[in-house]
């Protein structure tokens, strides 16, 4: 018979408590910013671009209106268009493939690592081998995790693809000692409330060694206009407001110490749940990712629904990234895959479960769930 715990609220996400840390800064700098009148790009957003830029040991950092926006901004500046093809996972957010097909392009998916939950290298490369119109490949760093870049590198060279990195969830994530987001040819970031460097509504931030993809980057933010009513292009309006750019001014010192606090309670959950007696597995950091920042700490259990409706029961909150793969998805049936086609990523898809690991949580925050847990398999 299970054990009951006595009851405790422990949410996925405590945005009152991070913002009770912080809220004086918090009110100074939008207070700054109206008094200045001045709310859409500005110094605000120009010194957040180059403190984020110094960051991710990028030369280039341009603001821009959402993660997903980013995504389709680097896209366009690397003329992906009508007829192209990308390569990139079926396991992740919408907008990896969402942006390929807004422009008129053709997503291509390649399965992912059982471990990392990212884009497989071999498959990667087999595709690659397959689609001779593969214009760019997408790798994403899923969940605070790098992809194994290297040999998505390499392969990518081999084809002269270029490669657009899906950081939004990984700010501050390193492979092999390298800050992802300058790894590839562009970076892509998103500001949204839930990332580790979450804004007050959306905002999104592309990164490049390349000083001409930057300028094209912030000309199309600005509808393709680099000096005002002058278009060279069509473009589109994604400007990062200085609203947003000042509050996540404030809650970047913080990042790191957040960052921290992160891989010690995901280091706590392997401690005290990877004793190998629960049917679950743990995700780990591999040999490459040598900075895990663990915007989701994503376990994989069979019974995962009756689990969740288990924690939810006693106040803990869970969240499921993601339930149906991309390839599943209705808007994309007409690219002919079918199940079975990716099975890593449809296995995961049917099995993983986020468990709270935002850095406002405490030890027995956690040792909470983990107790919860173990109390589901006793019962």
């Amino acid at each position: 018979m299970a054990v009951e715990l006595q009851k405790r609220s422990v949410p996925l996400l405590d945005f009152q408590a991070q913002y009770a840390s912080i809220q004086a800064d918090i009110l100074t700098a939008i207070h700054r910013v109206v008094d200045s009148q001045r709310f859409i790009l500005g110094e605000e957003v120009e010194k957040l671009e180059q403190e984020l830029a110094a960051y991710t040991q990028s030369a280039y950092a341009v603001g821009c209106g959402s993660g997903s926006d980013a995504l389709l901004l680097a896209l366009m500046a690397c003329d992906v268009g009508p007829g192209d093809k990308v390569l990139t996972a079926p396991f992740t957010f919408f907008a990896s493939a969402g942006t390929v097909a807004r422009l008129g392009a053709i997503p291509v998916f390649a399965d992912i690592d059982p471990v990392t939950f990212n884009l497989d290298p071999q498959r990667t490369r087999e595709a690659l081998d397959r689609d001779p119109k593969i214009k760019a490949v997408m790798p994403i760093h899923l969940f605070g995790g790098a992809a194994d870049m290297d040999p998505i590198l390499e392969a990518a060279r081999d084809r002269d693809c270029f490669v657009i990195e899906d950081a939004a969830q990984a700010i501050g994530a390193e492979y092999k000692g390298r800050r992802v987001g300058a790894i590839g040819t562009m970076g892509c970031f998103s500001f949204y409330p839930t990332k580790n460097l979450g804004g007050y509504g959306e905002g999104g931030l592309v990164t490049t060694n390349h000083e001409a993809l930057a300028r094209r980057v912030a000309s199309l933010r600005v509808h393709g206009s680099p000096r005002r009513y002058y278009h060279d292009e069509v473009g589109l309006n994604s400007r990062l407001d200085a609203l947003q750019a000042a509050v996540l001014r404030v809650k970047f010192p913080h990042l790191d110490g957040w960052t921290a606090a992160r891989e010690r309670n995901a280091a706590l959950y392997r401690q005290a749940l990877g004793d190998g007696s629960l049917p679950i597995l743990l995700p780990e950091a591999a040999p490459y990712q040598t900075r895990h920042v663990w915007n989701q700490f994503s376990i994989r259990v069979e019974k995962r629904d009756e689990l969740q409706a288990w924690l939810r029961e006693r106040g803990i909150g869970t969240e499921i990234y993601y339930p149906l793969c991309l390839h599943q998805q209705a808007c994309f049936r007409s690219l002919g895959y079918q199940p079975g086609d990716f099975p890593v990523s449809e296995k995961a898809a049917a099995s993983v479960l986020a468990l709270p690991v935002s850095p406002e949580l405490s030890q027995p925050d956690l040792l909470y769930v983990c107790d919860a847990i173990r109390s589901f398999f006793k019962g």
